[in-house]
């Protein structure tokens, strides 16, 4: 019977924790969870292992020296998860905004389709509790990136995504360079340079209600000119989409 590991890289969550496992539990009870988390000072780890010592059998921590970045947590997940015979790898946020509701979609997608991207920019996608400018910002990025590298996601950006792990298998993970939000970028674009179709379905995205976002502007500059070295290092795609039509469309 195939299995599927949902992927959280933490850092300071504490306060989210257990209203997340209360979402994923009330929707995909059978997922096993990978917490990866850089070295939090707030109790994050503690809140997690409670959950452990109920199901240590489904519920797994990696525990990381310091703040290493978003996309080598997820590396550092996607390995563990492939070392460990998972068949679906689920990104997933642990501030909430990644409602658990949408993980039965996601997952039986995933029965048909390599990439599954759950998106903000299709036909019943959109945000919530958003500023203007993260608003821009956000779908900037994605225009950006679209037009860059020629590639047609509408949803570059967002971190909500559903792999095969023969996908992941096929992609070269240590040449993955990307350590800001830009890295959903590059695992995106080097899917599809490979290949392999996708499907984006809506998802509506909450802003975080506690904690502090990880958004720098660092972040954005890293993502504005790592797009332009991937369009020139990644081959041209042979690609199949499989996609929800874009919103406004």
């Amino acid at each position: 019977m195939s299995s599927t590991l949902i992927i959280v890289p933490t850092y300071n969550e504490c306060d989210n924790i257990s209203l997340l496992m209360d979402g994923i539990n009330a929707h995909a009870p059978s997922c096993s969870i990978l917490f990866v988390d850089d070295n939090s000072t707030d109790g994050t780890q503690s809140e997690i292992q409670n959950f452990i010592e109920a199901n240590p059998t489904r519920i797994f921590i990696e525990k990381r020296s310091g703040k290493l970045g978003l996309g080598t947590a997820y590396i550092h997940g996607m390995k563990w998860a492939l070392n460990r015979g998972f068949d679906r790898i689920i990104q997933m946020d642990a501030d909430l905004s990644h409602d658990p509701k949408y993980l039965p979609e996601m997952i039986q997608s995933l029965d048909r389709s390599p990439l599954v991207i759950g998106s903000r920019y299709v036909r019943g996608g959109g945000t919530k509790n958003w500023s203007a400018p993260r608003k821009f910002i956000s779908r900037f990025g994605s225009f950006y990136a679209r037009i860059i590298l020629q590639l047609p996601v509408n949803d570059f950006t967002g971190g909500f995504n559903g792999w095969q792990a023969a996908t992941l298998r096929s992609l070269p993970l240590d040449d993955v360079k990307s350590n800001g939000y830009v890295f959903q970028i590059e695992m995106k674009a080097r899917a599809l340079r490979s290949g392999f179709a996708f499907r984006e379905f809506p998802i509506v995205f909450v802003d975080r209600q506690v904690g502090q976002s990880k958004m720098t502007s660092g972040i954005v500059y890293e993502a504005m000119w790592r797009v332009l070295t991937l369009r020139a290092t990644l081959a041209e795609p042979q690609r199949k989409r499989v996609t929800a039509p874009r919103a406004g469309q």
